[in-house]
């Protein structure tokens, strides 16, 4: 089992930045890919970002290429989520989940585990 929890949201202007962290709990977190993924409101989760297990490899959605950094941090069993140049449209309700397995991981099918999410509100 691995516990997961997200801790950064919160409102920001327009233009702004937030860091997003979610910390791991329980199995060995070097061995699991990470994925960050959003739900707005009326909408589908989506995936924005996925890193690999050595944090080697990542994967970004269009809409966020450019202004979000994904990384990770295996002996802090942390994953981040650096948001900068923030638009409104990155309001959502942000996920992050582990999958045991070395490579990333773009499928939300394949992801095992799950955190609670943390709201990040966008102001125009």
């Amino acid at each position: 089992q691995v516990q997961l929890v997200e801790s950064g949201g919160g409102l920001v202007q327009a233009g702004g930045s937030l860091r997003l962290s979610c910390a791991a709990s329980g199995r060995t977190f070097s061995n699991y890919a990470m994925g960050w993924f959003r739900q707005a409101p009326g909408k589908e989760r989506e995936l924005v970002a996925a890193i690999s297990w050595s944090g080697g490899s990542t994967y970004y959605a269009d809409s966020v290429k450019g202004r979000f950094t994904i990384s990770k941090d295996n002996a802090k069993n942390t994953v981040y989520l650096q948001m900068n140049s923030l638009k409104p449209e990155d309001t959502a309700v942000y996920y992050c989940a582990a999958d045991r397995t070395l490579r990333v991981v773009t499928k939300e099918g394949r992801y095992d585990y799950w955190g609670q999410g943390t709201q990040v509100t966008v102001s125009s």
